[in-house]
């Protein structure tokens, strides 16, 4: 499997509650929802509905499971919704249990064996395991090497601070630009692979 990231950021690098005003307010973060002006159906939309053709599973950090568990079951009906409840989710946390799992087809991947376990399944055939937002483990998985593709849609916004996806390790990681769409709005929708060494 290719482990893909998939991320609404803004032109500062943070990816902090898109979503919404309370979706995550850690360290007084007050921008939540930041994205919806910018949301472009044709475009991005496409984007995403493309990127869920080849989605085999998902992948989450544990917040951003929770806010996605919390969201999609009662939107059941919708299309992309049935697809996200269906579809097998994987969420690494050390503090989740078992009995947490509310959210049907989700398995647990205890954070001190999560690195091991990706590995393994992206060692497996099959079609992408995406991750979406989830900034502590998409900075995990670009130290680790374990990022086969970034789309990212670079929104025209400054934010001046809040969680990013990127490591501040020192490490240079080349990537190749694969594509790119502007939207209406101003959103570049890029799409970039590691570059070969």
């Amino acid at each position: 499997m290719r482990i893909v990231i998939s991320e609404f950021i803004s032109l500062d690098g943070v990816v902090q509650a898109p979503g919404g005003p309370q979706e995550d307010t850690d360290g007084g973060f007050a921008h939540g929802g930041w994205s919806h002006p910018f949301f472009d159906p044709e475009v991005m939309g496409g984007a995403i509905g493309e990127a869920m053709a080849t989605t085999e599973a998902l992948l989450f950090g544990r917040r951003t499971w929770q806010t996605m568990a919390a969201a999609w079951p009662e939107r059941a009906g919708d299309p992309f919704a049935d697809q996200m409840n269906a579809i097998p989710k994987y969420v690494v946390s050390g503090t989740l249990g078992e009995a947490d799992l509310a959210w049907n087809n989700t398995t647990l991947l205890p954070g001190d064996k999560a690195v091991a376990r990706i590995k393994e399944l992206r060692a497996t055939e099959g079609g992408d395991l995406a991750v979406m937002g989830s900034p502590t483990l998409v900075r995990t998985l670009l130290t680790e090497g374990l990022v086969d593709e970034l789309r990212l849609m670079i929104m025209p916004v400054l934010l001046g601070g809040g969680k990013r996806i990127f490591p501040e390790d020192g490490g240079l990681r080349t990537l190749e630009l694969v594509s790119t769409v502007v939207s209406g709005t101003g959103v570049h929708v890029c799409t970039y692979r590691p570059a070969a060494a």
